[in-house]
């Protein structure tokens, strides 16, 4: 027979639920409530302690709180015991003791030692703060809560029967448990040898207590720091480990080194069956490593953390509509007792609060994902830009790399957000549909039609999104491409007068762009208006069917708003899937294009053998090219233009493709491009190399180079900034950097391009001497040089001679000469010039024209990417621009002979760090943001906003007046009118959304404004702005205006009307709400407004923080060649590492600040959802059920509504950074005007081409002195003029000044009589012409056109042959840069043509070709010549000297040198007196 105890455990359901004061029976109390928490621990324990045994943080020393915890544990188990023993006792004694007094204690005692356990285990294991724990005691207090209570009451109503020892026992048990609940609270301190003890300021996540961690306490220290005052760098946490791309972004590498080997071996293998061959040649179509599987491995399993999170979540989700159907039944039924109402509101409270804790912790997981994936993406990217081919960087250009670093990653980070919607949608439609089911039975099949009906539509919407996608990313990286382009020759663009040719080129691209966006805008309305439309058809329909299909099916307040709460549970997913599948179309776009990017060809690392030290020599071995270089030895290469001198060092290298033979080099190798390569870092860095620093050695290296000089002029001396590119460097100081770089290395290997082109050639005389040649520093050590100098020949210890690609001829100098072969022909070759060979030829006007045709020709080859392959023994080398290191590269001498002298650190800085504003963001920026969008447009677009949403609303309520009419004989007489009625409100509604889409964007006026700002800065503007902060401006923050900035917009405004909605319908149906909305009102306003001014500062750091990480990375892809070569690969990968990681510190922040704001905005909303319930329920005798429907079911969307608000409003403001940082070029210095309106300048001005200077002085910063100054000079027209002087002496300063590059500190120019300070810039600048240093822009078309006009006329065929055998001979030619220049002079043909230099770079043959073209083409213009080579000018009528930025002598050569003063030294020192 059972005892009476147990028989009356679960019954008298009336005792519990039927009764106007509950309870649970004490059978019920003494089982099932103490057995819950039990079963809740010993369940989670095994995983818990097996995730603890894999994951070891460290150990954490005994602290007060461990042992407070341990005692509490054993307290708890001795009471328990002490229970066990009492029942024990009690039996003994003939008492009837139920056998669950001894079985509950029991169990409760050993889990009470299972969770001491865990306590001391976790301390062990490193956990601060745990959340199995935690719940576990909150479980636990929560089910000794009701026994508690029970208890009190007992006592209160039969203190006859009270068991005062198990009473008391129960009272200290509670009170344990009260203080463990507490104490789970707290976190303990960090373990030992953490990093959160190393770091000086580390994340506070790791620390943080799990109840800190779910709400996002942590970062409440942070944010009141930015409430006090603007964030700054310092303030920001040091990132996680497990976030930093030094843990991140190997994995990735490691998982897609593995899809391309698991690839590789699938193309390998042969088939054995003939079944398996067509699969296996479908296979090798498409097999492609897949970057999808590689990143799911990557980041799959932290990832799938977050779809636990979604499934609770999307189930919790229904709580909400089902507890509405439970209080409108509560409302209907007037017999429930009054705490049923008070218990569904608490319990709808308590759901909304989960939901929300659990959806910020899912947005967390997915955010953080999105971080590491960006920063995987970023460092794939850098690193495999230093090791892919030459052939596969052409494929790619800066643009596109920049584009995959930028919008392609970010379109990564937005998709990991909603891609688990691709389940999870699906999961709620069908909960949803199963609901509805329930509650309106098969008329829900009509809505399951109409969202059928509805994919068609979207599945085409999404195809052609992703065609306009596709069509919209190439048209941007035509456009970053060419931004490039223009930002790299910005000084070619103003010497020109190009801005505007440019200026158009950019804009039409742009206007491509756009017509693409427009119709993405089209698309984006027609699918807005399907989102929208979608859930209220549905309604629409399925209502409709239901009251027309049975005329005794009556539309009451229950079903129809727990209806409606579905409705509105479905419009997230049906609106979020079309999104979703949007952006995976967008992502997979860009998956390909990383995809294609990251399976670019590398190259191979055994192109050059290493053998070991004990080597005696290094042996090299190339097609048809066999040499031996002893140890130690000098060798010189030598050879005309093209035949392949820069490829031979390329070779050497490894940045060529080996065909057959073996590179061997023994020891470490530097290498001197011929295009120096400066890094935006002070000079002393750019020497140092990432090396240590040796201060006699140092001193040496500087020395020899010849820079100490330069160091002297120099404002900050070896701590001077150096601009991007060497901006503020002259050619000859960049080349001379470069060389102290490589000798700085001290390596066993020197392989020199021509590095003495760009110097004086007394400059150039001492390099040799000091550093390069028997004597100099680098004595002993193996040395390649490529030169064109002849003097240097008879000290080299080996010459060889390159014919085509072959090394015809080797051996010493003598023993070269004796021979008379290929090295005789070069040295003849340099004596007599190509053009008198021509002109012998063919004579008068054809020459000339061979002359202009060679020019143009090479201005046309170079500007597409060309190669040649010379077979040989049936093997290829491929010889082409990219490979040879020519790579043309932005020079602009600026002379700093007068410079300032006192080294303070201002004075060193050049370039400007993108800085981040302070404060509110300006109403001025969001007024040029309406004024660009058109005012007229914006107001019309914010009043449809309105009528949509007075629409919806007057729908809802007219459903609500419908369920409140009488019911009359089981119906509802005017079911159609109503239903009519409803229909047309809910149709306006969605009309008006589609117009109200169609909004113009202002992306063209914004772009316009900031294109022609920029073009209009002078150039001190960009040497002190990095290129990586401009192109940032025109890709990322064009993107944010072109794309993010509209949709905010949309949705801000959407969820604005909502919340004003929402709150309305409140108001009406409970008027005491009216006492609760202020308050949380203000609350919600205090929130926003603290949030929003850390969260905009954090935007402003996470973006000026960006453009390092593209500066660099520009920077590298320019000198990827130097940096393999001295094996810096991995420095730059940590440097790059650590700018993406400085970035990611701000990025990281500002989501966890958003998932902060979230989980406080979510409570004040459901804080409105707890008491829009709480005072229906209070007034229930009066509320109408449809009213009280109406009103809940648009509380329980307040908080969605009011999360969107604050998200949008402070997406709103910091997204529109972007248009503060677009418009801030706006306020930035200007040039001079380009055209003046009332010119009075003459047609064919100048006419004679007289210059004449007065007093004339400039200077490079208003805080430096002047760099030349007092200049006087008359120079008459048709005179040739050399200009020349020591490197920084002032030569290039004066050419600058003349084409007011820089503006006149003092006196002026004047030309044939014109001030030209007075003239517009474009009309001076237009009307004489230069050829600068170095080149940057592709020659226009049109000079072929041109000059195959003129050579039309000479059919002769002696020309063509000479004109054929020519190109032939140049067709690679890596200095040809001048030729180029020279091809546009020849086009403009100008009174007064400048040579900058022009000729430094090229070899005598070249050098001759371009002189002699000048003195026949040119006759009778005005010349001026910077001259390295001073043989070039020696039959010039005068020439300046300058030195120290005054002139020094101005005179014919030939008094010059009966002087015996500056210019004669110079002229000994090459060799010509």
């Amino acid at each position: 027979m059972k005892h009476p105890f147990v028989l009356s455990c679960f019954q008298d359901w009336n005792r519990t639920w039927q009764t106007h004061n509950p309870d649970l029976t004490p059978c019920f109390q003494n089982t099932v409530l103490v057995w819950i928490p039990c079963l809740y621990l010993w369940l989670f324990a095994p995983f818990y302690i097996l995730y603890l045994k894999r994951n070891d943080r460290g150990y954490i020393c005994m602290t007060h709180l461990n042992r407070a915890k341990t005692v509490i544990g054993f307290t708890l188990w001795l009471i328990c015991w002490a229970d066990v023993f009492y029942s024990f006792w009690e039996r003994s004694h003939g008492a009837a003791i139920a056998p669950v007094y001894l079985v509950s204690p029991t169990m409760l005692g050993v889990t009470m030692l299972l969770a001491t356990f865990l306590i001391q285990y976790e301390r062990m294991k490193g956990v601060q703060s745990s959340g199995v724990m935690l719940n576990f005691w909150l479980i636990a207090i929560v089910c000794a809560t009701v026994t508690f209570r029970s208890k009190i009451l007992h006592a209160l109503n039969e203190p006859a029967s009270v068991n005062v020892f198990k009473y008391t026992t129960f009272y200290i048990y509670y009170t344990m448990l009260l203080i463990s609940l507490i104490l789970a609270c707290l976190s303990d301190q960090p373990p030992l040898f953490s990093q959160a003890v190393k770091d000086s300021n580390p994340c506070p996540e790791s620390g943080a207590s799990f109840l800190s961690r779910i709400t996002f306490w942590w970062i409440t220290g942070l944010m009141v720091t930015g409430y006090k005052r603007p964030l700054e760098e310092k303030d920001l946490w040091s990132l996680n480990t497990e976030d930093k791309s030094q843990r991140v972004v190997p994995q990735l590498v490691r998982r897609w080194d593995q899809e391309c080997n698991k690839v590789k071996r699938s193309e390998d293998g042969q088939p054995i069956e003939e079944s398996e061959i067509l699969l296996a040649k479908t296979l090798q179509k498409t097999g492609e490593p897949s970057l999808f599987c590689a990143l799911c491995r990557t980041f799959g399993p932290y990832f799938l953390v977050s779809s636990l999170y979604k499934i609770i979540h999307d189930i919790l989700m229904f709580v909400g509509p089902e507890i509405l159907r439970l209080l409108i039944q509560f409302v209907n039924d007037s017999s429930a007792p009054t705490w049923h109402g008070y218990f569904y509101t608490t319990l709808l409270f308590v759901c909304t609060c989960v939901q929300t804790l659990i959806l910020q912790k899912y947005f967390h997981v997915c955010f953080v994902t999105g971080m590491r994936l960006r920063t995987a993406i970023v460092g794939a990217v850098y690193r495999k830009a230093l090791v892919i081919t030459n052939a596969a960087r052409r494929t790619s250009t800066v643009g596109e790399i920049v584009n995959l670093m930028s919008v392609d990653a970010q379109r990564f980070m937005d998709l990991i957000t909603y891609i688990n919607m691709i389940w999870s949608a699906p999961l709620q439609v069908i909960l949803a549909l199963y609901f509805l089911w329930q509650n309106l039975g098969p008329s829900v099949l009509a809505g399951v039609a109409v969202m059928v009906l509805m994919v068609p539509v979207n599945a085409v919407i999404a195809m052609k999104t992703k065609t306009y996608q596709v069509a919209q990313m190439k048209s941007k990286d035509n456009r970053i491409k060419l931004m490039n382009e223009v930002l790299n020759g910005i000084k070619v663009l103003k010497l020109y007068a190009w801005e505007l040719a440019f200026k158009d080129k950019v804009s039409a691209i742009r206007e491509s762009e756009l017509r693409v966006l427009k119709k993405t805008a089209y698309l984006g309305a027609v699918s807005t208006f399907t989102w929208v439309c979608a859930p209220f058809l549905v309604a629409l329909s399925t209502f409709a069917v239901y009251v027309l299909m049975d005329e005794h099916n009556i539309l009451d307040a229950q079903k129809a708003f727990v209806s409606l709460a579905l409705f509105n549970i479905l419009r997230f997913p049906l609106n979020m899937l079309p999104m979703v599948i949007s952006s995976m179309v967008q992502a997979s776009v860009s998956m390909k294009r990383l995809r294609v990017f990251l399976s670019h060809e590398e190259l191979d690392e055994d192109n050059v053998e290493r053998p070991a030290i004990t080597a005696c020599d290094a042996s090299l071995c190339l097609f048809r090219i066999h040499v031996r270089i002893p140890e130690g030895a000098l060798v010189a290469v030598v050879g005309h233009v093209g035949s392949g001198k820069s490829s031979l060092l390329s070779a050497l290298l490894g940045e060529m493709q080996k065909q057959e033979g073996s590179v061997s080099i023994k020891g470490s190798v530097a290498y001197v491009p011929q295009q120096a390569w400066i890094q935006n870092a002070t000079l002393k860095d750019n020497i140092l190399f990432g090396r240590d620093a040796k201060d006699s050695w140092y001193q040496k290296v500087v020395e020899a180079c010849a820079l100490l000089p330069d160091l002297e002029i120099l404002p900050g001396g070896d701590l001077t900034e150096i601009g991007e590119k060497g901006v503020n460097l002259s050619g000859g100081q960049k080349q001379r950097v470069s060389v102290a770089r490589a000798i700085y290395c001290n390596c066993a290997v020197y392989l020199l391009d021509d590095p003495l082109s760009a110097v004086d050639a007394h400059v150039g005389k001492h390099i040799f001497e000091k550093v390069i040649g028997p004597q100099g520093l680098l004595q002993g050590r193996t040395r390649v040089l490529v030169t064109h100098g002849l003097s240097f020949l008879p000290q080299a210890d080996l010459i060889l001679v390159m014919v085509d690609g072959e090394i015809t001829e080797m051996g010493s100098y003598t023993e070269l000469l004796g021979r008379q072969g290929a090295f005789a022909e070069f040295l003849r070759t340099y004596t007599n010039t190509e053009q008198e060979e021509v002109e012998e030829s063919v004579g008068g006007e054809a020459g000339l024209l061979i002359s202009e045709l060679l020019s143009c020709f090479h201005a046309s080859v170079l500007s597409h990417t060309c190669s040649i392959s010379v077979s040989c023994r049936q093997s290829q080398i491929s010889l082409n621009a990219a490979g040879t290191g020519k790579t043309p590269q932005k020079t602009e001498p600026n002379d700093v002979a007068a410079a300032k002298k006192a080294k303070s650190t201002e004075a060193a800085r050049l370039t400007e760090a993108d800085k981040a504003n302070t404060g509110r963001v300006k109403l001025s920026v969001f007024w040029e943001y309406m004024k660009a969008i058109g005012l007229p447009l914006s107001i019309f677009s914010i009043f449809l906003f309105f009528c949509h949403h007075l629409s919806s609303l007057g729908s809802n309520y007219w459903l609500s007046l419908w369920t409140d009419d009488p019911v009359i004989n089981n119906t509802q007489p005017n079911r159609e009118m109503r239903l009519g009625v409803y229909g047309a409100l809910g149709l306006t509604q969605e009309l008006v959304i589609k117009k109200c889409f169609l909004v113009c964007q202002p992306s063209r006026y914004l772009h316009q404004t900031m294109l022609y700002n920029v073009l209009r800065s002078p150039m001190s503007f960009f040497e002190r702005t990095p290129s990586g902060n401009l192109v940032n401006r025109f890709a990322k923050e064009t993107d944010t205006i072109d794309s993010v900035i509209p949709s905010i917009i949309k949705m801000f405004m959407g969820s604005m009307f909502n919340v004003l909605g929402s709150c309305a319908v409140i108001l009406i149906a409970t008027p005491l709400v009216a006492i609760i909305i202020p308050p949380l009102g203000l609350l919600y306003f205090f929130v926003q407004r603290f949030y929003v001014a850390s969260s905009r500062q954090l935007k402003r750091l996470e973006s000026v923080s960006r453009s390092p990480v593209y500066t660099h990375f520009n920077e590298t892809l320019l000198g990827t060649s130097v940096i393999r070569a001295f094996g810096e690969q991995q420095r730059f990968i940590r440097e790059s590492d650590g700018r993406v990681d400085h970035n990611q510190k701000a990025y990281f922040p500002s989501i966890v600040a958003n998932r902060w704001l979230a989980v406080r905005l979510e409570f004040v909303g459901n804080c409105i959802v707890a008491f829009a319930a709480l005072f229906a329920v209070m007034a229930r005798d009066s509320l109408s059920p449809g009213i009280m429907g109406l009103s809940i079911s648009y509380a329980l969307q307040v908080t969605t509504y009011l999360n969107w608000l604050v998200r949008m409003s402070s997406e709103l403001e910091t997204n529109i950074v972007a248009v503060e940082k677009v418009k801030e070029y706006g306020d930035t210095e200007k040039e001079a005007e380009w055209r003046l309106e009332h010119s009075t300048l003459p047609a064919g001005w100048p006419t004679t081409g007289h210059i004449e200077i007065r007093n004339f002085g400039l200077r490079y910063r208003e805080d430096l002195e002047l760099a030349i100054s007092d200049i006087s000079v008359n120079i008459e027209g048709g005179e040739k003029v050399g200009i020349v002087g020591r490197t920084g002496a002032g030569k290039s300063s004066l050419t600058l000044g003349l084409f007011r590059i820089i503006e006149a500190a003092q006196g002026e120019i004047c030309v044939d009589g014109v001030n030209i300070a007075e003239l517009g810039l474009h009309e001076l600048r237009s009307r004489i012409t230069i050829i600068p240093q170095v080149p940057h822009l592709n020659t226009p078309k049109q000079c072929w056109g041109k000059l195959l006009l003129k050579v039309m006329h000479y059919n002769i065929s002696l020309l063509r042959k000479k004109v054929t055998n020519y190109i032939t001979k140049l067709l690679f030619m890596g200095s040809n840069n001048g030729i180029k220049y020279l091809a546009r002079a020849l086009l403009r043909k100008t009174k007064i043509l400048v040579l900058d230099e022009a000729t430094a770079a090229v070899d005598l043959e070249t050098d001759n070709l371009i002189q002699s073209t000048i003195r026949t083409q040119f006759e009778d213009c005005t010349v001026l010549t910077i001259a390295h080579r001073l043989n070039t000018i020696m039959d010039y009528t005068r020439v300046l000297v300058l030195d120290k930025g005054q002139m020094a002598e101005f005179d014919s050569p030939s008094n010059l040198t009966a002087k015996k003063g500056i210019f004669y030294k110079m002229a000994k020192d090459s060799g010509l007196v």
